[in-house]
């Protein structure tokens, strides 16, 4: 019998799973590559700046530690729980008490949909960031719940429309989660968001949960608030932190959770049917990351900065409208009149087939993403500085012409 005689059922939820547009440009990017052609990557978030090297030094030698290659604990070493909360009080004066306030994950994105197990199920509703990075929508489906869309573009409004949806909507959203630094549009938010944020979820008796992956990646002296500076935010929440993006350590797949102890336990009993944790010695690098990293963390920003006002000064020379990110490693740029009659998913593909630029279209973070490219900015300067070459000598915009007054 063949493969494509027997019936293989799949559960009805993956038909909620639209194809990974981010898979699909994977693989047309390999196949370029194989033939031979250099494309300048711009389309995912994966840091290509190498880890510091205190902190691949104590991997090293904690990896020859025998006692580090049994099963570690689904809600990480102690030590390093511990640090986490020595962190989070020097950085922005919070205390967490690491036995049941603070977690660790396989990364953020494992601990997000690990919790949506937890917290959702079917009949509930979630509101979540438009547009979102899609693990933000698609945990909340791969849960049973229904995701609910809303605009990040305008801070006020986001709030009304926080409050309408609560009041107006059967069933009553269960969870908010939120995303600051925002992915993809790098849109950052002060600390009067998050206490207006926390009073709306009191008064609804709603879940906040707070994705802080980019926290530590601001620029021009910006520095972001954790959410869990909110009056009140650990009554109603709990936020995600990553190592990935800050420290260059995105394949260490190394996170942490922290704040409302009933939502930290809830995760806590997930994981532990899911999975043994992290493997201990990569914990054990991650307390000197978090002990000994500040410098390292600042060298990364600066570098971040750089790229990001190169693509930026590039484009604008290229005749693109660009608003600069406060906050995140991407640039969220609308695409010009001129070239977004195709979409953001077909001018994508035009760019790595004309300009050697690969990019991710907007519309891979929903709806609100149309019109779109996200640029990240994780190639070194003399290669963004290519790119944005390539932009100006295929995707000028020309400059509009100027009507001469009458008589002169």
């Amino acid at each position: 019998m063949s493969d494509s005689a027997f019936p293989i059922r799949l559960a009805e939820r993956m038909s909620q799973l639209p194809d990974y547009m981010f898979e699909k440009i994977n693989l047309l990017r390999q196949e370029k590559r194989r033939a031979g052609v250099d494309l300048i990557d711009m389309s995912m978030g994966n840091p290509r700046d190498p880890t510091p090297q205190q902190i691949v030094d104590k991997l090293a030698e904690a990896v020859q530690d025998r006692r580090n290659h049994r099963y570690s604990v689904a809600s990480g070493i102690h030590n390093l729980r511990r640090e986490v909360a020595a962190y989070y009080q020097a950085r922005y004066d919070l205390r967490f008490n690491p036995n049941d306030e603070i977690i660790c994950t396989i990364g953020s994105k494992e601990g997000f949909a690990h919790l949506c197990l937890a917290l959702l199920g079917v009949g509930d509703a979630a509101i979540v960031p438009a547009p979102a990075y899609p693990i933000h929508s698609y945990s909340v489906v791969l849960a049973g719940a229904a995701p609910v869309r809303l605009d990040v573009h305008d801070d006020d409004h986001f709030l009304r429309e926080l409050i309408r949806i609560c009041e107006a909507d059967n069933p009553r959203p269960k969870v908010l989660f939120l995303n600051y630094p925002h992915n993809p549009t790098g849109r950052c938010v002060e600390l009067a968001f998050f206490e207006a944020v926390v009073d709306i979820a009191k008064r609804f008796q709603m879940i906040v949960v707070h994705d802080f992956a980019y926290g530590r990646i601001t620029f021009d002296g910006f520095e972001h608030p954790s959410f869990l500076q909110a009056k009140g935010a650990r009554e109603v929440g709990c936020e995600f932190g990553t190592l990935s993006k800050a420290y260059n350590m995105a394949g260490w797949r190394i996170g942490y959770a922290l704040g409302n102890r009933a939502i930290i336990s809830a995760l806590n009993r997930i994981k532990g049917y899911y999975d043994y944790g992290i493997f201990q010695a990569v914990q054990i690098a991650a307390i000197i990351a978090l002990r000994h990293g500040e410098q390292d963390i600042a060298r990364q920003v600066a570098r971040y900065q750089q790229r990001r006002d190169i693509v930026a000064a590039g484009l604008r020379s290229a005749g693109w409208q660009v608003t600069p990110p406060q906050g995140g490693m991407f640039l969220w740029v609308q695409i010009p009149r001129s070239f977004a009659a195709k979409g953001s998913y077909d001018f994508a593909m035009q760019l790595m087939d004309v300009a050697n630029v690969v990019v991710s279209p907007g519309i891979g973070f929903g709806p609100e993403g149309e019109g779109y490219l996200r640029m990240a900015l994780v190639e070194n300067e003399k290669r963004l500085q290519q790119a944005v070459r390539n932009f100006r000598q295929h995707f000028s915009v020309p400059a509009p012409a100027v009507r001469m007054a009458a008589g002169s």
